[in-house]
C-alpha cells in the first residue's frame, strides 16, 4: 500500500471517523507493533485527490474520545490502552525506534501537538522528552523548523564467518575434528560407516576434477560430524564450514588442489574411514589429525608462494 506524506489517515470507529496524519500513524504503528502500513481489515479509497485509509480502530488496540461531530472540527485525543506516560517513557520509547533504525538519521519526527494526541500525553511532556533525548545527541531541536534525528547507527561489522581466513579454518577444525573421530566411534552406526564410504569412492573418483571432489568433500566432514549426533557440534562445524563459500578459501583451493594432493587426501580419508569401522577411537582422532596437518601444510605453501 504506498502513500505520499500528505495522505490523511481515517480510523473507523461505529461509522464515525477522525483524521490523523501520516507521520503519526507511523508512530502509532510503532508504538503498537502494528504492521505498517495496515493491511489486516483496511481499504484505500480516493477522495479529493488525497489517500484515505479506513482501518477498523481494534487494528491498534486504541480508543479516543470523539469531540465535535464533522471532520473538520478539533482533533480526537488518542491514547494507548496502558497507564498514561510520562516524559521519561516517551523518551525511552522514541529512543529506542532511534536507535533501532525505525526512526532514520536526519529525518523530521512529527510537531508536539502530532505526537501528544498519539501518545495521550501533554505537549509539554513530549517537549521535556525531546529535550532528554537531545541532551543525550539522538536528536537535535531546531526553533522555528523542528525536531530531527542526529543519531549515526554505527556500520554494521563484517560477520566472523566474513573475515575468517582458510588457516583460520584449518585450525579451528583441528580444535574440534579430532575428538569428532572419537564421538564418530562411540556414537556413530554401521550405516552411517557406510555413508562416508560412499563418499570416499566418490572422491577417488574425482582425482582430476577438483571441484567435484571439493563437494563431495565437504560431505564427507559433514557426514562425519553428523555420526556424532551432537546437534551443537553439528552447528558449529556448519559454520566453520561455511567458510568455505568465501572468496579466499576458493581462491586457495584452486592453488593447493592438485590430483596429488588429492590422492593424498583421498588415502587419508580411507584410513580414517577404516579405524571407524574397527572401533578404534584414538587410531581415528590421529588420522584424522594427520589429514589437516597435510591440508595446513598446503595452505601455508600456497600462501608464501
Amino acid at each position: 500500500m504506498n502513500s505520499s506524506a500528505n495522505d490523511e489517515v481515517v480510523y473507523m470507529c461505529r461509522e464515525r471517523h477522525s483524521p490523523i496524519s501520516l507521520k503519526v500513524l507511523q508512530l502509532l504503528c510503532r508504538h503498537s507493533a502494528a504492521a505498517f502500513p495496515p493491511r489486516r481489515n483496511a481499504s484505500l479509497i480516493k477522495s479529493n485527490q488525497k489517500s484515505t485509509y479506513f482501518v477498523p480502530l481494534i487494528e491498534f488496540n486504541l480508543t479516543f474520545t470523539i469531540i465535535g461531530t464533522k471532520l473538520d472540527q478539533k482533533r480526537e485525543l488518542m491514547q494507548v490502552k496502558k497507564k498514561k506516560m510520562n516524559a521519561a517513557d516517551l523518551a525511552s520509547i522514541l529512543r529506542q525506534d532511534i536507535i533501532q533504525g525505525a526512526i532514520a538519521q536526519h529525518e523530521k519526527l512529527p510537531a508536539e501537538r502530532e505526537m501528544a494526541e498519539a501518545y495521550g500525553v501533554s505537549r509539554g511532556t513530549v517537549r521535556e522528552a525531546l529535550i532528554k533525548l537531545m541532551d543525550t545527541d539522538l536528536v537535535d531541536i531546531k526553533r522555528g523548523s523542528g525536531t530531527y534525528v542526529t543519531f549515526e547507527a554505527p556500520s554494521p561489522q563484517p560477520s566472523v564467518i566474513q573475515t575468517a581466513n582458510p588457516l583460520e579454518l584449518i585450525d579451528a577444525r583441528f580444535a574440534l575434528e579430532p575428538h569428532i573421530c572419537r564421538l564418530a566411534v562411540l556414537h556413530g552406526r554401521r550405516a552411517d560407516f557406510d555413508r562416508l564410504g560412499q563418499l570416499c569412492t566418490k572422491m577417488e573418483a574425482s582425482v582430476d576434477n577438483t571441484a567435484a571432489f571439493a563437494k563431495a568433500d565437504t560431505e564427507f566432514h559433514r557426514a562425519l560430524v553428523e555420526c556424532t549426533g551432537n546437534v551443537l557440534l553439528i552447528w558449529i562445524m556448519d559454520q566453520i564450514t561455511s567458510v568455505r563459500g568465501q572468496s579466499d578459501w576458493t581462491r586457495m583451493r584452486s592453488l593447493t588442489l592438485n590430483t596429488d594432493i588429492i590422492q593424498q587426501y583421498n588415502a587419508q580419508h580411507r584410513r580414517i574411514l577404516n579405524a571407524l569401522y574397527s572401533r578404534e577411537p584414538e587410531a581415528a582422532a590421529s588420522n584424522m589429525k594427520e589429514h589437516l596437518e597435510t591440508a595446513r601444510l598446503s595452505l601455508t605453501r600456497a600462501a608464501a608462494a
